[in-house]
């Protein structure tokens, strides 16, 4: 049977383990906590509304109409095709900046 410490360690495990001091571990244990809790409590709402019974079909038919819309809107002609090509460089250079 082979030891654990036989094996080395990735140089990032290494290195967080040697800067990870106790109220940097009381944080992340805490956000883990919050995060598990919000995907069990975000479960638990989806799980919910999908037992209303017309809700589920609504929603299915909100999402085709939206899916029409957006494909005759920007991707059936070339014109707004670009549009829609220049509203995305748009929002890519507020968001991660100008290429200067």
């Amino acid at each position: 049977m082979y030891k654990i410490s036989h094996f080395p360690t990735p140089l990032f495990f290494s290195q967080s383990y040697d800067n990870l001091d106790l109220e940097d571990s009381f944080s992340i244990a805490l956000l883990g906590v919050g995060g598990i809790t919000a995907l069990w409590l975000a479960a638990n709402i989806v799980g919910s509304i999908d037992r209303i019974p017309l809700f589920p079909k609504l929603m299915e038919l909100v999402g085709l109409g939206y899916s029409i819309w957006f494909t005759t809107r920007y991707l059936l002609f070339k014109r707004n095709r670009d549009e829609l090509a220049s509203k995305i460089e748009e929002v890519k250079q507020q968001v991660l900046g100008s290429k200067n």
